[in-house]
């Protein structure tokens, strides 16, 4: 850890199993409030592995009159023949905050990803339900110097309602998995997809959550989920995660010891 401002704190690095360090990443606030703006930089060298976590929620805080939208900017540069797991905690944007996230992912020759994200509607238990008023969400992934994802877009659920058939219907909870390694070839990814379509159509249940599997357009491939609350999503993600690193780098996935 090169430097450490607040609210961000790395207190120590953990072993994992086969190899590589475990980073729990604490904001010490306890929440993004209006007018923040949070960078994150990561550099995993060549050959080593990372898998990083959150120790909570990302709570995103009511907009304050006259502040700016809150903002986190985060970007990862993963050196050739490296590891990133990148495992943080939900998104929960509360009632009447505003909140851009930007997201930049770089792997290096060789170099593997593993990425989740999912995102909540509020806190449901006060009633929120996409209480929120914006929601920037941009992210853009390269291997090599091939851009294999990109993604730019807003929620605004006073505007545009995210339970029309079209979006989320009556679904609460969005889920992403990104998985990558730079220079493998289009056949293990049309074999994984196959494998993870299996998963998600097992994991599927209409009304309860529903899942998809697509490549990407070389490289990597991406699942997604909408469930109606997020005990479904960590368990499916645990099982796509668990089966794709096993095709990819041949080792069973260690889900992260959380530390509070």
């Amino acid at each position: 850890m090169r430097r450490q401002d607040p609210p961000w704190k790395v207190v120590r690095a953990f072993d994992l199993p086969h190899a590589g360090k475990l980073v729990h990443l604490h904001n010490v606030s306890g929440g993004v409030l209006a007018g923040d703006r949070l960078e994150l930089l990561v550099e995993v060298e060549e050959g080593a592995a990372a898998q990083i976590t959150t120790t909570g929620a990302t709570r995103l805080y009511r907009h304050r009159a006259g502040a700016e939208d809150s903002e986190q900017i985060s970007r990862f540069a993963v050196g050739d023949g490296a590891l990133l797991e990148y495992l943080p905690d939900t998104v929960i944007p509360y009632a009447g905050s505003r909140h851009r996230q930007s997201t930049e992912i770089r792997l290096g020759r060789g170099a593997t990803l593993f990425w989740w994200e999912v995102l909540a509607p509020g806190r449901l238990a006060a009633g929120e339900r996409f209480a929120f008023e914006r929601l920037r969400l941009k992210t853009q992934v390269y291997a090599g110097p091939r851009q294999i994802l990109r993604e730019d877009f807003v929620l605004e659920p006073k505007g545009k309602d995210l339970a029309a058939a079209v979006r989320m219907f009556t679904y609460t909870h969005v889920a992403n998995l990104c998985i990558a390694q730079e220079g493998r070839s289009p056949a293990l990814w049309r074999a994984l997809e196959e494998r993870l379509t299996e998963i998600a159509q097992k994991r599927t249940r209409p009304g309860q959550s529903v899942w998809g599997v697509s490549t990407l357009t070389s490289d990597g491939l991406v699942v997604r989920g909408l469930s109606m609350t997020g005990c479904f999503l960590h368990q499916a993600l645990i099982e796509f995660w668990n089966a794709a690193r096993l095709a990819v780098i041949g080792e069973v996935a260690v889900p992260p010891r959380k530390i509070y």
